[in-house]
């Protein structure tokens, strides 16, 4: 495979150069060259408006429509199945027509321009063209991750409005089958009457039956083939919302993310093409399920609007046997492969000699997210994955931010392992002090940026106010990302992690409110505490600590851990579920009745020193007490 990249040093010099001169004119020409419009924009960025304001296109006719003239046989996706032999091939204009045909449906369920779709699907080609689907007709799609429990389901649901869910039979996992319309039912069995859900529908991924709601559920193949596959796109303000997308914040509610058509597609446009050097003949795989931004935006949206050939994997990483991703990648002549460090890791741990069974010689770009990724795992990728040829683009960006935003960019931008490295064109970071004062040079704090980009949120669902307080106000004329970083000589930055009470665990970011939240529901504990510590395999693991009601009976207070781990499961998801959990007199407080994390995180780490002055905390003798039941496991 060919190494040689689009852009060189100065080609991307010259390109850095001309958004910061005229970010207007940079901007608008983007937009007007990546996407096609029914009404071409004259702006963009309105201050009042937002991006490309009085600029009207659909996102799903940029997807797809566009490409049927010239490339309509080339295939859009790749679907791989568990088993080797299970393979789907869709070409664009195959694509076009499953996406009209189910946005029919949903228009035959009453869904209009405006309305609110829950998709909650496992790793299967309906997820996509559902999205699309939701994007043709002008609804907002909500994407459900897949491990999330039924209370977690229920509340997004309700939040959101949503009047149609799309699910599945089941999904499967391994060996496994993930219970999907059961976990729906039981969600909205939560809501009662207050549920907006008026149909059901469940894609049938396997031949396992499940009860179906007579009047409101309905299976969805037989739907799609009385289906007409032509339906017009309808044409969408650039700033009308596209979809909302949950993400966990430092509230125990979640955010319900808003990203509008034109801005945000503009820029996972730009991103997939300049951070993934994306060339027409590339296959790119990103393995991150639907269900989070990165799905989005490069999955469902980025790749496709640039006439991208997709691939999506129903499997797991080592089912049934180690190497079953590097078997996917050889058999399909994988390019671009793009996944998360946790990954990464477990994939490390396996060793060695797994991948060398198989020619990956077609990869010439490899890529990472969702967390920091550490040096042993970046070599680890680049050497025995990549053979040392293939660049390594640890991507840093959010679900707020819409794409990445600093990356490395083949070609242009030389590696440092385990960094960042540098912002993309339009992109303007800067670290501040806790004062809010800007920090020059070398540095090290809040990682902040200045102005906006395309693909910036437009807010967070039904809520403006929580939108501005939590990313404009902290640091006023800035966007405050809530994470640390560290900023070289150079410019290069390294991610330090979070700042705020969000800890991210194998990508998916968790709010410790959040998990507090699940706990308060167990009586017999006080209070509670959620940290993140560093994790070999998952970035961040979650570490609780937990204050049982006084008097209480030794054999009671033995099973609050099993009942913390237990709640924490069926309230937040699996994926939540604590490393320990730790049984504890009280917690350490700021006189004012604040808990200090910041202990708590260096105890649960086996720090048992360098706390400074702790003459603040109303409870100073805590402090040993918890080094004591921690160092004791």
């Amino acid at each position: 495979m060919s190494s040689s990249f689009c852009l060189t040093p100065q080609t991307y010099h010259v390109l850095t150069d001309g958004v910061r001169r005229d970010p207007e004119e940079f901007w608008l020409k983007e937009g007007h060259r990546r996407l096609v419009w029914s009404r071409e924009p004259t702006r963009a960025m309105d201050q009042e408006k937002g991006w490309f304001a009085d600029g009207t296109l659909n996102a799903s006719a940029n997807c797809l429509d566009r490409h049927l003239p010239e490339h309509g046989e080339k295939t859009a996706i790749i679907w791989q199945g568990e088993e080797a032999d299970h393979v789907i091939r869709l070409t664009y204009r195959e694509l076009h027509a499953r996406v009209c045909a189910f946005a029919n449906v949903l228009r035959d369920c009453g869904v209009k321009r405006g309305d609110r779709v829950a998709i909650h699907l496992p790793c299967v080609i309906e997820g996509i063209i559902a999205m699309q689907a939701c994007a043709r007709i002008g609804a907002m799609h909500v994407v459900l991750f897949g491990g999330f429990s039924a209370e977690a389901i229920a509340d997004r649901v309700a939040d959101s409005g949503a009047v149609v869910v799309v699910t599945a039979n089941v999904g499967r996992r391994g060996a496994k089958r993930i219970p999907y319309k059961t976990t729906m039912d039981a969600a909205l069995r939560l809501l009662g009457d207050k549920s907006t859900v008026r149909h059901v529908l469940v894609v049938g991924v396997t031949e396992d039956e499940v009860p179906l709601e007579a009047g409101r559920d309905a299976l969805l193949e037989p739907l799609l083939r009385a289906a007409s596959m032509d339906c017009a796109p309808e044409a969408m303000n650039a700033t009308d919302p596209l979809f909302l997308l949950y993400t966990s914040g430092s509230t125990g509610k979640p955010k319900g993310i808003v990203h509008g058509t034109g801005g945000y597609l503009t820029w996972a446009s730009f991103t997939h093409q300049l951070v993934f050097d994306h060339q027409p003949s590339d296959i790119f795989w990103c393995t991150a399920d639907i269900g989070w931004i990165t799905g989005h935006s490069y999955v469902a949206y980025g790749p496709l609007a640039n006439g991208a050939t997709i691939l999506l994997f129903e499997g797991m990483p080592s089912h049934p046997t180690p190497g079953r991703w590097w078997e996917v990648i050889a058999k399909h002549g994988v390019t671009t492969f793009y996944t998360s460090p946790t990954a990464i890791r477990a994939l490390m741990s396996e060793g060695d000699e797994i991948p060398g069974r198989y020619d990956l010689s077609s990869l010439r770009v490899l890529g990472s997210v969702g967390e920091p990724i550490n040096h042993e795992a970046w070599t680890w990728f680049h050497e025995v994955i990549g053979g040392g040829r293939c660049p390594v683009v640890d991507t840093w960006w959010q679900t707020e931010t819409g794409g990445a935003m600093i990356s490395l960019v083949p070609g242009a931008v030389e590696a440092r392992p385990a960094s960042a490295t540098l912002p993309l064109p339009g992109v303007n970071p800067v670290l501040l002090d806790e004062k809010g004062q800007p920090l020059e040079g070398a540095a090290e704090g809040i990682l902040c940026i200045d102005g906006s980009w395309p693909g910036c949120a437009l807010t967070i669902w039904n809520d403006d106010a929580l939108f501005q307080t939590t990313y404009f106000k902290p640091y006023p004329g800035h966007y405050f990302t809530g994470d640390g970083a560290r900023r070289d000589e150079d410019g290069y930055f390294w991610i330090t992690g979070r700042v705020d009470d969000v800890i991210n665990v194998s990508g998916h970011r968790i709010g410790s409110a959040e998990i507090e939240d699940a706990i308060s529901e167990i009586h017999d504990i006080s209070e509670s505490a959620a940290v993140g510590i560093p994790h070999d395999l998952k970035g961040q693991g979650l570490i609780v600590y937990i204050v049982p009601h006084e008097g209480l009976d030794k054999a009671v207070t033995a099973g609050l851990k099993d009942q913390v781990v237990r709640i924490i499961g069926t309230k937040v998801g699996r994926y939540a579920v604590p490393e320990k959990v730790f049984v504890v007199p009280d917690l350490p407080k700021t006189r004012s009745g604040k808990n200090v994390r910041r202990l708590m995180r260096k105890i649960a780490c086996g720090e048992t020193e360098g706390f400074g002055d702790l003459s603040t905390l109303a409870n100073p003798a805590i402090v040993p007490e918890l080094i004591r039941i921690v160092g004791e496991g």
